[in-house]
């Protein structure tokens, strides 16, 4: 994306720097990190990657400033995963894009999905900064140092940012980091990045138990009190798992969320049919579909609440969408393919990048961070590219 960038790295490149990578990756997280790192970080211009965090705040506001899309939006809380107190807003939230070619040959950013939930705030700090160093990328050309944080962040200001988001004026000892199962599950690397960030601890959703109105989990036979919770456990990896909780989400305990559990459904794929804007593709809920269209090789079918793809279709056959029960079909959408122009060199051709935008709403809506995910599969999961090279996890840099 940045030429002149991407010539050194590439003939710079070699797999004794890759590997020395991977291994201070695991190294500064403290065990290893299991999904595909890729072998390269992004070089965008600066001008595309605040474009895309422009038009991911008017999609965001667009949601949660509209009375009558609250109001719709209640449909989408299940009754027995309505947590009270919600505030007027999200803590977290992710807006994913592909990269299109327009009618004149420009690119333009394409709305993949949105999803109020946190995601890899501690983890892909270290990884833009393992890039940096490990590769010398410091070293090219060019008098401007790569920077990673956007809205004109820094290492300390971002670190503050999420202290203050993520602890509020609670005590670390009585905030957790909340997780199903959290050392079975890929983002471990980033929870234990958080606790060292933070000083909070990480604490499996079925080791907390209910007092009356409060909350605590149980370390080395002292029982602790939770104030604050970090909630990165995602309901439908509940329901999947079957897990039995010790509290309800329904009942108004003496907690803060940092993170309010109830904007994961709010702010989702479910809103997508809702918004108005040019970098969001045509999108219906299955059962508001007049009829199905022709070109199903220009759509995706996606479950509403699904993660890291599960369930997604892409160019789905008419058999495919029959084979929904009518009563299911609210809880999918029919969704316009985002076509992803593959635009970064490597030495197995060009390839496609999403491009994640990270925003913390705390004082005021802010983008912070990127994530890059790439490939040159049908999706950009794990499964649509496996046994490839140049692929996967990545970080933006620009200057």
């Amino acid at each position: 994306m940045i030429p002149s960038l991407r010539r050194q790295f590439n003939q710079r490149f070699s797999s004794g720097k890759y590997h020395e990578f991977l291994r201070r990756i695991d190294e500064a997280c403290g065990t290893h990190v299991q999904f595909r790192l890729c072998e390269t970080p992004c070089f965008f211009p600066k001008a595309l990657l605040d474009r895309m965090a422009v038009d991911g705040k008017e999609l965001i506001r667009q949601l949660v400033e509209s009375p009558d899309y609250r109001a719709k939006s209640e449909a989408s809380i299940p009754s027995e995963f309505k947590v009270p107190n919600e505030p007027e807003h999200p803590m977290f939230v992710q807006v994913d894009f592909g990269l299109v070619r327009d009618s004149h040959g420009e690119l333009q950013p394409k709305l993949v999905e949105l999803q109020a939930f946190p995601s890899l705030y501690a983890y892909q700090v270290v990884l833009a900064q393992t890039y940096i160093q490990v590769f010398d990328l410091n070293q090219f050309e060019g008098e401007e140092q790569l920077q990673f944080f956007l809205g004109g962040l820094n290492e300390h200001s971002y670190r503050e940012l999420l202290r203050t988001a993520i602890l509020g004026k609670q005590y670390p000892d009585n905030v957790i980091l909340m997780e199903i199962h959290p050392e079975a599950q890929k983002t471990l690397p980033d929870f234990l990045l958080t606790e060292k960030m933070l000083g909070i601890r990480t604490v499996d959703i079925e080791a907390i138990k209910r007092d009356g109105k409060q909350l605590y989990y149980e370390r080395k036979g002292r029982r602790i009190s939770i104030q604050r919770i970090y909630n990165r456990a995602i309901v439908d990896e509940l329901q999947r798992k079957q897990i039995k909780l010790g509290f309800d989400w329904r009942d108004d305990y003496q907690v803060e969320w940092a993170g309010h559990p109830n904007w994961y459904f709010r702010i989702s794929k479910f809103s997508i049919p809702y918004l108005q804007h040019e970098s969001v593709p045509k999108t219906w809920f299955l059962d508001r579909l007049d009829h199905i269209p022709h070109d199903l090789q220009n759509y995706a079918l996606k479950p509403l609440y699904s993660f890291a793809g599960l369930g997604v279709v892409i160019a789905p056959g008419k058999e495919d969408i029959e084979a929904i029960p009518a009563d299911e079909r609210s809880n999918y959408i029919l969704q316009e393919r985002v076509h992803f122009e593959p635009i970064i060199e490597t030495p197995f051709g060009l390839t496609k990048a999403e491009v994640r935008v990270m925003y913390v709403w705390h004082e005021q809506l802010q983008a912070v961070l990127t994530i890059i995910r790439m490939g040159r599969g049908l999706m950009m999961g794990v499964d649509h590219n496996k046994n490839m090279e140049w692929v996967g996890a990545s970080a933006g840099l620009y200057r």
